[in-house]
C-alpha cells in the first residue's frame, strides 16, 4: 500500500506563493502518473495538474502560467509550485498516484490532503 503525505499548505494573501510537496513511501518512478487535485467547499474534486514519470506535464486551464508541477524521483517526492495565487484557488489539495496494472486497469492512491487558503 503506497502512502502519500502532502505538506506545504497554509494561509497566504492573494498574489502570494506556496509550494506543496507530496512524499511517497516507495519509489515513485514505479507509480507512473502522479498529480494534484483540489476540492473547494461545496464543489467536486477537480484535476489541477499531472506529471508522468518521464516528466510530461498537464495543467488545468485555470492554473496554467501560475502553477508548476514537478517530481524528483530520487527523493520520491512530487511538488506543486503555486504562484500568483487567487482567492478561487482556496481548496484542499490532494496528491494522487496512479499505478498501472496493465490488463487489470490501474490503482489510485491518495494523500490525506493539505489546506490552501488564499485571502484578499
Amino acid at each position: 500500500q503506497v502512502q502519500l503525505v502532502e505538506s506545504g499548505g497554509g494561509l497566504v494573501q492573494a498574489g502570494g506563493s506556496l509550494r506543496l510537496s507530496c512524499a511517497a513511501s516507495e519509489n515513485i518512478f514505479s507509480l507512473g502518473v502522479m498529480g494534484w487535485y483540489r476540492q473547494a467547499p461545496g464543489k467536486q474534486r477537480e484535476l489541477v495538474a499531472t506529471i508522468t514519470n518521464g516528466g510530461s506535464t498537464n495543467l488545468a486551464d485555470s492554473v496554467k502560467g501560475r502553477f508548476t508541477i514537478s517530481r524528483d524521483n530520487a527523493k520520491n517526492t512530487m511538488y506543486l509550485e503555486m504562484n500568483t495565487l487567487k482567492i478561487e484557488d482556496t481548496a484542499v489539495y490532494y496528491c494522487n498516484a496512479r499505478r498501472s496494472l496493465g490488463f487489470f486497469g490501474s490503482q489510485d492512491y491518495w494523500g490525506q490532503g493539505t489546506q490552501v487558503t488564499v485571502s484578499s
